[in-house]
């Protein structure tokens, strides 16, 4: 039977570790795989004899296995998971140096039966099991390729009083299921009234072990909601029990701002839907509920007002209309699963567990990806890798190359872009932690960047060589989710390669890599001016061409051209040069009708990373905007809307002048009140900042401090909240600071500044060019 792995975890069972995998079947039934397993870890077989004189009463096993310098090593195993970090350091402290001793038990157990997210069973099951439907004893386990579309999600969403403390009412919904809890004397449909708090909190914590959900879901779930119900169960002497074991759920809430808070219930999964939007490349111009719902789904929440105003009209409802309070609250459990389901966010999230390894809940640590990943084809190999110790990064690793862009206007803009440019250099140069030598040998393959790696296949370029054929194959039947999920797996290997925390770290291994990138973008660059063509601009892995052709149809040509060109040239140069098969590849990749390169603020140069195009494929138009003020969430909806409308006038050469000048006079009306709102995230709390910036200033002026995302407008007395908003706003401050930097922008093209052009003294007939 197959299934997909939800919970991996172990227990200590009859003295005996055992690893358990819960799961949802194909079938539709839940699962618990229960398999005795003894946790292990390796040594140099050198060191054997020293560390039986150091642990007498500990198993060792001789193996087939090397480490990198391809030494053997022996098994050391030991009794319970337990003991690893004990023996570890014991034998660490002697000078013995450990492999694979830090990896966690059940991922262990996973490792080695080549397991990643989807399982099948075979063997024996009980199904008188009170927590699952089939329990399965030491059953035989091995990989499939199971796609499961059946996993049993329950979004959650609460209302509390406007001090966050007492709880209204807790909505839950799902796939055929909907259900409400409140405290009240009435009846509602699909809904339980409750004569009291501690009745609410047993009667939700019966619902959901008796719907019995594979991931719980909501928006800040994990911070709010199950914060809360948590707070309140030990307020009663409830026990936090929401999982399948008959033991407390754990919540550990992130006190930094880059990192995620994480709840552990046991056989079942917590995921934030608003991390999960997030870390799905969703761009939106803030992460709240509302703005996603708008974004993906086209609808909005019942209530949608602001800091103090919402919880008042809350607390409101509770006591004058409970029924809009029920209705308001399933509501925001129903956006949170549409959006999740019809944004394709779990698809992608489920896609990337299947392609790593790592249980849902893990899928954005990039160092557990990499080692899963790695330790899994290395013990294919009968490889074994390091112990994961934290290093001292002395020096950064070096970044991609970016060209200082020349400013202008331009028709028929080609954009050629490596295919996965940093992979393609680790399968070209075997770039690896096991193969990355400290000096130039005899035979070793060399890297434009002077970094020497050995011949012997890497294991890193063997993973990258599956996925590739993976993704290919994906992309024949246009699966985007799971292509996109591929890219995303093979980029975190840079990012793994590069964190001091990576058992492989080794600036060599980053440098190779990002040097080899910049040498490559130079060499291109090179070559197409050979040819007679203006390179503009480069990043990292594209390369902007200025084609001076008059249509589109002749610059993509020119375009297709040059990627056949380049392409032989490498085909043929990295064999002749480095002796090694090429996996490099350049793709044409679009034409803009119009492209914008700005020039950096205050001066005469270029800008990196910053500019616009309009593209027309297949009849519609789309404006591509990269780094400008656009795409910034510390800019105005205002200034937003204002750039956005400039650059479809100047990309379609329309009139200008007249609509600059109503814009600004637009904005002294008022008529952009809504949209001159700051939005800025208080990443250090309140007394956490050395300077005083303008959204701390608003912030101090709360009552109370409602979420860390400070909104504000700037005002004749200052930065003001807008829940406290006391003076009139300052509209020349808006002028100055959003607006006109924005239009000088553009307007430096025409010899013309902002103001000139407000005051009407020059010719301004911008669109007859």
């Amino acid at each position: 039977m197959k299934g997909f792995i939800i919970y991996p975890t172990y227990k200590i069972i009859n003295k005996k570790p055992c690893v358990l995998l819960y799961g949802r079947l194909e079938n539709n039934q839940t699962f618990l795989t229960v398999n005795e397993f003894k946790p292990y870890f390796y040594i140099k077989t050198k060191d054997l004899k020293k560390a039986k004189k150091l642990e007498k009463n500990i198993e060792f096993e001789e193996t087939k296995k090397v480490n990198f310098s391809k030494e053997k090593v022996t098994k050391v195993i030991l009794g319970i998971p337990k003991e690893v970090p004990i023996i570890r350091d014991r034998f660490e402290e002697s000078k013995i140096k450990t492999y694979e001793a830090d990896v966690r038990f059940e991922y262990r157990f996973l490792i080695d039966n080549n397991i990643k997210g989807s399982i099948e069973i075979n063997g024996d099951y009980n199904l008188e099991n009170e927590v699952v439907d089939r329990l399965y004893k030491n059953p035989e386990i091995k990989s499939s390729d199971y796609d499961p579309s059946n996993l049993k999600i329950l979004s959650m969403d609460i209302e509390t009083n406007s001090d966050g403390k007492d709880i209204y009412c807790i909505g839950l919904y799902s796939k055929d299921y909907r259900k409400s809890l409140i405290i009240s004397d009435k009846k509602f449909p699909n809904t339980i009234s409750c004569k009291n708090e501690k009745e609410l909190l047993e009667l939700f914590q019966e619902e959901v072990l008796k719907f019995d959900p594979d991931i719980i879901t909501g928006w800040s779930v994990i911070d709010f909601d199950l914060a809360c119900i948590k707070r309140n169960f030990q307020k009663y002497q409830i026990p936090f029990i929401l999982g399948k074991e008959n033991k407390p759920c754990t919540i550990n809430i992130a006190k930094e701002f880059f990192r995620t808070s994480k709840a552990r219930f046991p056989g079942r999964i917590v995921l934030d839907g608003l991390d999960l939007v997030r870390n799905s490349f969703i761009k939106l111009d803030n992460y709240k509920l509302n703005t996603a719902a708008k974004k993906i789904l086209g609808k909005t929440k019942i209530i949608e007002k602001l800091g103090s105003e919402k919880s008042n009209e809350i607390d409101y409802l509770f006591k004058k209309d409970q029924k809009k309070l029920l209705e308001y609250n399933l509501m925001d459990s129903i956006l949170v699963y549409e959006i999740l389901k019809k944004g394709k966010v779990m698809d992608l999230t489920i896609e990337r567990s299947k392609l790593i390894g790592l249980p849902l809940d893990r899928i954005n640590a990039t160092i557990a990806s990499l080692d899963f990943l790695y330790l899994q084809k290395a013990n294919s190999r009968n490889m074994v890798s390091p112990t994961r110790k934290f290093k001292e990064k002395k020096k950064p690793i070096t970044g991609g190359y970016v060209k200082e862009s020349i400013p202008g206007i331009y028709d028929n803009l080609i954009v050629l872009d490596f295919k996965s440019l940093y992979p393609s250099i680790m399968r070209t140069f075997n770039v690896d932690p096991s193969t990355v030598l400290d000096k130039k040998e005899k035979g070793a393959i060399g890297t434009p960047a002077k970094i020497y790696f050995k011949k012997e296949r890497g294991v890193l370029p063997e993973v990258l060589e599956e996925l590739w054929k993976a993704r290919d194959k994906i992309k024949e039947r246009k699966d985007k989710i799971a292509s996109f999920a591929i890219k995303t797996v093979m980029a975190s290997f840079i990012g793994g390669l590069g964190n001091p925390s990576c058992r492989f770290f080794n600036p060599n291994l980053g440098n190779a890599i990002t040097k080899t990138g910049q040498f490559l973008i130079k060499q291109t660059a090179e070559l197409i001016e050979k040819k007679g063509h203006k390179v503009i601009y480069s990043d990292t892995d594209s390369i902007f061409i200025d084609s001076k052709l008059k249509s589109k149809e002749e610059a993509e040509k020119l375009g297709k051209k040059l990627e056949k060109q380049i392409n032989t040239f490498y085909e043929k140069h990295i064999k002749e040069e480095y002796k090694v098969q090429n996996y490099l590849e350049l793709e044409y990749e679009k034409c803009y009708n119009r492209f914008l390169m700005p020039k950096v603020r205050s001066g005469e140069s270029g800008a990196k990373k910053r500019y616009a195009g309009l593209l027309k494929e297949n009849g519609k138009e789309q404006i591509e905007i990269v780094g400008l003020e656009f795409q910034r969430s510390d800019w105005t909806q205002a200034a937003k809307k204002f750039q956005k409308e400039l650059l479809d006038r100047i990309f379609h050469k329309k009139e200008v002048t007249n609509f600059v000048k109503k814009f600004v006079e637009d904005i002294k009306k008022g008529n952009y009140d809504e949209d001159l709102v700051y939005r800025k995230s208080l990443r250090k709390g309140l007394e956490g900042y050395k300077v005083n910036p303008p959204h701390l200033k608003a912030a101090k002026k709360l009552k109370k401090l409602e979420s860390n995302i400070i909104e504000y407008y700037i005002t004749t007395d200052g930065p003001e909240p807008i829940q406290n908003l006391k003076n009139k706003i300052d509209y020349n401050h808006y002028i100055k600071k959003q607006i006109k930097p924005i239009a000088e922008t553009i307007l430096d093209f025409f010899d013309i500044t902002f103001d000139e052009l407000l005051e009407g003294k020059k010719q301004t007939k911008l669109f007859d060019f």
